[in-house]
């Protein structure tokens, strides 16, 4: 990642972790909107729901913030123990964040479709940092690479979940936010996919021009 791209994913990151952490901490976490909107639609949500969302939260920003310093190659290269004690609470977090967030897909607004969308990113978020961990354990520094970046692009969700939002808010209204919600459970974490795996095939496109040239010298 260069630093043009790791300072644009920084700065979102930290802004929606603020956002989230003065939305829901400093905040009465009953008049956030998403939690208002889902009252709109459920009469009441149980005291395990509210716990559920608190350990999602702190789970996501932790994993948020912490993620692209554990993908910037200069940190990781100097700072190698710290790069590694980042990694294990970047790994906690996924783990809360992702069991939590499984639980809380069942709730999500919209119907089905979300909590089809909801419940796959959960799933998929905890398969891609059990991949990374399994790489780096058999000491494949490269494998370990592709899925931590697969990973937080599914972290990175928080982000492009809120951009979704805003721009089908102006583009629809309010008022519709029932119908294009499920388009969003879909929409946060799919292209974000997308866009890593074409990220790694770039590097690994490179890597394979920086061999060939080295082999012909």
């Amino acid at each position: 990642m260069n630093k043009k791209t790791w300072l644009i994913v920084s700065c979102l990151a930290i802004l929606i972790a603020g956002y989230s952490v003065v939305q829901y901490f400093i905040m009465d976490a009953h008049q956030a909107g998403f939690v208002k909107l889902k009252l709109m639609f459920i009469s009441t949500l149980n005291s395990f729901w509210y716990i559920m969302l608190y350990i999602h939260i702190v789970a996501g920003v932790v994993a948020l913030v912490i993620g692209p310093f554990t993908l910037l190659s200069k940190f990781r290269e100097k700072n190698i123990n710290r790069h590694r004690m980042l990694g294990k609470i970047y790994l906690l977090g996924i783990v809360f964040g992702g069991v939590s967030g499984l639980y809380l897909a069942f709730y999500a607004t919209g119907g089905l479709i979300s909590q089809l969308g909801f419940g796959f990113l959960s799933i998929v978020w905890l398969m891609t940092i059990f991949q990374a961990l399994a790489k780096i354990r058999h000491k494949n520094i490269h494998g370990h690479q592709k899925w931590m970046i697969r990973n937080y692009a599914l972290t990175f969700a928080a982000v492009t979940l809120r951009i979704w939002l805003v721009l089908f808010t102006i583009l629809m209204g309010y008022e519709n936010f029932i119908l294009y919600y499920p388009m969003i459970a879909w929409l946060c974490w799919v292209p974000n996919l997308i866009v890593a795996e074409w990220f790694i095939q770039r590097k690994l496109n490179v890597r394979k021009q920086q061999k060939s040239v080295d082999l012909q010298l």
